[in-house]
Parts: C-alpha cells; sequence; structure tokens
C-alpha cells in the first residue's frame, strides 16, 4: 500500500509546491492594466482623472520602472499617451505609467498637488522597495513642467531621470528653428492685435541643480542645430558625447496636430511617417546616470514618436 500511494503522495507534494511559487497577476489601484483612456482611474484628493498602464502579468513584489507622463499644452492624457506610446512596451520592459491630464490643457503650479498625489499612490501601490526607477516625461509645456517639478521638495528625492520630449534640453539650450511654433491656419480668425505672433512666447525654469538622468529628444525641424556639449553631462562626470547607431523606423508614428494642417509646416509637424533617428550619448556618468540626445530627422513639434525609437528611450532609461 505504501509503495502504490508514495508516487500519487510524491506528485500531489509537486503540485502543492508548484502551485504555492505561482502568484496572481497584482491589481493595481483596482484598474485594469490596460484600461486606457476609456477607462480611467480617480484621483481621491481632487477628483480628477488619470490614465494607469501596468504590465498585465505583473507579480506582488516585482521591481518595475514608473513613469508620470505630461502632456503638453493644449493636449490631453490621450494624445500624449499615443505620441510616447510607451503602455505598448510595458510588459517587456516592466513598466508603469501613470498619465494625467489638466482639465485647462496647460499645467500650473495649480496642478502640482495633484501630480503629487498621483505619485504618492503609484509608489505606493507598487511599494517603494520595488521602483527601480522613477522618471518624468514630458511633451512641450509638459516637459517644461516636469523641469520645474524635478528638484522641487518633493519630487527631488524620487526621480531618478528625466525626458524631454520637445521641451527644452538642459545642460545647454538648443536654439529653436526661427519657423518654430503652432502655424496660422487658413481659416482662423484675425488675431485682436494686428501683427501679434501666431504663439506666446516660452518661459524657460531655470536649470535644475540636482541629480537625475537626462534624455532630450526633439524632431529636426524644431532647432537650428544640436549642441555638442553639455554642461548637464559634465555635472555627472560623464565622457565626451558619442554618437550611436542611428534608430531606423518603417512604421509611422500614432499621432499628429490634425487640427493644424491647414496648412501645416515641417517644424510644428506634418502627417506620421517613418523615419531616422540621431541618438547621441555621454558614456560612463556617474552614479550610472544617463544622458543623452536624440534628433528625428526631417520631423517636427507634434508628430508621434515611431516605436523603434520609442523603444530606444525606454531602453536608455531602464538599462
Amino acid at each position: 500500500m505504501k509503495t502504490l500511494f508514495l508516487p500519487l503522495l510524491l506528485s500531489l507534494g509537486l503540485l502543492a509546491s508548484s502551485s504555492a511559487w505561482s502568484q496572481p497577476p497584482a491589481t493595481l489601484l483596482g484598474g485594469a492594466c490596460s484600461g486606457g483612456p476609456d477607462a480611467p482611474l480617480t484621483e481621491a484628493a481632487s477628483g480628477r482623472t488619470f490614465v494607469l498602464d501596468y504590465p498585465c502579468d505583473l507579480k506582488p513584489g516585482e521591481d518595475v520602472t514608473v513613469i508620470l507622463n505630461l502632456h503638453g499644452a493644449g493636449s490631453n492624457e490621450r494624445y500624449q499617451r499615443a505620441y510616447f506610446p510607451a503602455w505598448e512596451l510595458k510588459e517587456k520592459y516592466r513598466l508603469v505609467i501613470a498619465t494625467p491630464h489638466s482639465p485647462v490643457r496647460r499645467w500650473s503650479q495649480d496642478d502640482d498637488a495633484y501630480l503629487q498625489a498621483i505619485t504618492d499612490a503609484v509608489i505606493n501601490a507598487v511599494g517603494q522597495e520595488h521602483v527601480k526607477a522613477f522618471w518624468l516625461v514630458g511633451h512641450s509645456q509638459g516637459g517644461l513642467t516636469s523641469r520645474r517639478l524635478v528638484c522641487t521638495p518633493f519630487f527631488a528625492d524620487k526621480v531618478d531621470g528625466f525626458v524631454s520630449l520637445s521641451g527644452g534640453r538642459l545642460g545647454g539650450a538648443a536654439e529653436r528653428s526661427p519657423g518654430a511654433g503652432r502655424p496660422v491656419q487658413a481659416d482662423a480668425p484675425p488675431p485682436r492685435t494686428p501683427g501679434a505672433p501666431a504663439t506666446a512666447s516660452i518661459s524657460i525654469p531655470s536649470e535644475p541643480g540636482c541629480d537625475f538622468s537626462h534624455i532630450y529628444e526633439t524632431g529636426e525641424h524644431e532647432i537650428v542645430s544640436l549642441p555638442t556639449t553639455s554642461t548637464r553631462a559634465e555635472q555627472l562626470h560623464c565622457a565626451a558625447r558619442v554618437r550611436q547607431e542611428d534608430v531606423i523606423d518603417t512604421e509611422a508614428g500614432r499621432t499628429y496636430d490634425s487640427g493644424s494642417q491647414n496648412p501645416g509646416t515641417r517644424e510644428w509637424g506634418l502627417l506620421p511617417r517613418p523615419g531616422t533617428a540621431q541618438v547621441y550619448e555621454y558614456p560612463g556618468c556617474a552614479n550610472g546616470r544617463v544622458v543623452a540626445d536624440i534628433v528625428r530627422l526631417d520631423k517636427g513639434h507634434t508628430e508621434g514618436l515611431e516605436p523603434m525609437i520609442t523603444e530606444r528611450i525606454i531602453g536608455l532609461m531602464t538599462r
């Protein structure tokens, strides 16, 4: 009898041991892993919503990279999620991405408490000890806002890096192209003041001084030229700039500014197209920091990032 039942008991024991190893996927803040903009979460204190994306196979206690992904002025969370589609790589690179929304479509200090509350909620849900890295990512005015926030008391000890998507370069600004700015449309009403510029001037915050990685991305037609040096790289004791292999995308990006194509301009951005991006990195930075510049050739301000260059940026953020 013992001989007959021993294989069965051993088999049951192995099954019990195996089941103890497998854990159900985690659920963060009660939201679906890929709910998207149609299933937003609500930040309790403000009552405002945000989109949360995380790996659908996320295990409790798993280390992840957390991203706060800010849209630009006149934009929203739907556009930003398509402009920088990091959510498509959340399983591969173990990303938790919060994409908030400003109801006035522009960020100000009035939004800081809301952004802080989202950050706290996501980090607490993941577990502080399981945040491998925390990055601010912002397009245009969202980049300027990230720049303003990065060294504030709340974020300074949390942020590991800042990705500026056409939102200004740290370490030496790239001169803007003379044609940069939203184009005046053929059916637009006349300006209130004759001769007034189509867009207001942009106020650039001062250079932040705390310790973090910095990745700058821009369209070729937005700038006159890319600086060849970086004071940010010098502060982090990085080596001289090295041009990496170009990133060639055969697929177009996911979005563009459809409301500014009458006519569109190459500086502001045309229709989505495949493209090539030049990547420059300052290697050997202190404390494992990353400093890199990326120029998307023949692209403007509003054309969404193509899949391969999106992945290259995520790779720099998570290595």
